[in-house]
């Protein structure tokens, strides 16, 4: 029976997150991360995580060259996309990796998945993207919303719902440089994800060999 990833990541709770039993967030040696996939899996295990999400930049193919690992490790992949005037990173999870829909999305070569200046510059169609991202069986979710410049945030937000965004990742620690990069509060995105009826989501962002 296909795992429901909606209703997964939906019910998992902020103690979840805050007590290391679940970690969204990760990057491995596919994109710009330093740890190896199995590796990353096995210290997951280890330390009794109930499920983990790597989410390499711009490509899924860990996930297809993992695929034995499917289960534990939630399928899912972190865009690089523009929205108006604010670059935004956006979570794929629970999708289908071999979705003919999706391949279009994914990064061409190596470069595209660890080098910021070029993955700035992909002009992909976020209203396209959310929606091959439904259609591919996932869900979207707004990655470190707080280093979005938006002028509204709650606006932003609202129309990034309406395209069909499905989450904010909320419990997130907003790590290296991004700690001084916040242009809203934490407590104020996670009141626009309660009005808005979004599911909340976390991870520590690991580009590290330890998890």
């Amino acid at each position: 029976m296909a795992t429901n990833y909606k209703e997964l990541i939906a019910n998992f709770t902020k103690s979840d997150y805050e007590n290391n039993l679940v970690n969204l967030h990760i990057h491995t040696t596919y994109s710009d991360g330093n740890g190896e996939y199995r590796d990353i899996v096995t210290q997951a295990k280890e330390k009794g995580y109930k499920n983990i999400a790597i989410t390499d930049h711009n490509t899924v193919q860990g996930h297809i060259d993992n695929s034995d690992l499917s289960g534990f490790v939630i399928p899912a992949v972190e865009f690089d996309v523009w929205y108006k005037y604010v670059f935004l990173h956006l979570i794929a999870y629970g999708l289908d990796v071999n979705a003919l829909c999706m391949q279009k999305f994914y990064a061409k070569n190596k470069a595209e998945t660890e080098k910021d200046i070029i993955r700035i510059l992909p002009k992909r169609n976020i209203k396209e993207l959310i929606f091959s991202i439904h259609n591919a069986g996932g869900i979207a979710v707004i990655a470190h919303p707080a280093c979005c410049w938006a002028l509204n945030m709650e606006k932003f937000i609202k129309d990034l719902k309406d395209l069909g965004l499905d989450g904010i990742e909320i419990h997130y620690p907003y790590p290296r440089w991004r700690k001084y990069m916040k242009f809203v509060p934490v407590e104020e995105l996670e009141q626009i994800a309660d009005k808005y009826g979004l599911i909340k989501t976390g991870g520590t962002d690991l580009h590290d060999t330890l998890l």
